[in-house]
């Protein structure tokens, strides 16, 4: 239960039900990403985790939710672990915020919670920098090369709802289509800035991403 403004309640759907909706759709059509929000409980992280290992190969890439841009809480401490300790190390890219990443990597300091989280199984963490400060977001990938890759997009102002989740979801289908990780990043980043400086104004909260622009390679 959410609007604009803030989560004020949810419900995990049955994992059971999730295990015969994913086998549902690898029966029926070629499955090219897997892109992870909100998860509900640690027995979905279960489930997800048995399909891609049943289905090696496909990219997931994980947006770590915790909690909702209005603080409402949608992990508790049993997800988080699940998450930590098993989807991460099968996911492809972790893509925190900076105050997921301080919780998920033990250290107000960024670098070091990328590397903890690094060291904990990731292969990838993309730290994003929208709730940050300065005249660009900064979102910096961490992986296993010597030093991180940054990039610095404009800064537009303001709070929005849904950024983090459709920078992933953008990510997702740039892998889907057949781009290197990277030059995944730098597409979805382009497609966020558009959908922000377009972003709707439908509710008393946070304007949304206009998700329906079209695509710029």
């Amino acid at each position: 239960m959410q609007d604009t403004r803030n989560v004020y309640g949810a419900e995990p759907v049955s994992a059971d039900l999730i295990r015969k909706q994913l086998q549902c759709l690898a029966d029926d059509s070629p499955i090219h990403a897997i892109k992870t929000g909100a998860l509900g409980n640690a027995a979905v992280v279960d489930v997800l985790v048995d399909f891609i290992r049943e289905h090696p190969g496909i990219p997931v890439i994980t947006d770590p939710v915790i909690k909702a841009a209005g603080g409402g809480d949608l992990a508790d401490d049993e997800l988080v672990s699940a998450m930590k300790e098993k989807l991460f190390p099968v996911a492809e890219m972790i893509t925190p915020n900076g105050v997921e990443l301080a919780m998920l990597g033990n250290s107000e300091d960024a670098d070091q919670a990328a590397d903890n989280l690094l060291k904990g199984g990731c292969e990838s963490v993309l730290a994003t920098g929208g709730h940050g400060t300065g005249i660009h977001i900064i979102n910096t990938l961490y992986n296993h090369a010597p030093e991180p890759m940054r990039w610095e997009i404009e800064r537009i102002g303001g709070e929005y709802h849904g950024t983090g989740c459709t920078l992933a979801a953008a990510i997702s289908a740039g892998r889907a289509s057949g781009l290197s990780p990277r030059a995944a990043i730098s597409q979805a980043q382009n497609y966020v800035h558009r959908a922000i400086l377009h972003a709707l104004e439908v509710g008393k909260g946070q304007p949304v991403p206009d998700r329906g622009i079209l695509w710029e390679r």
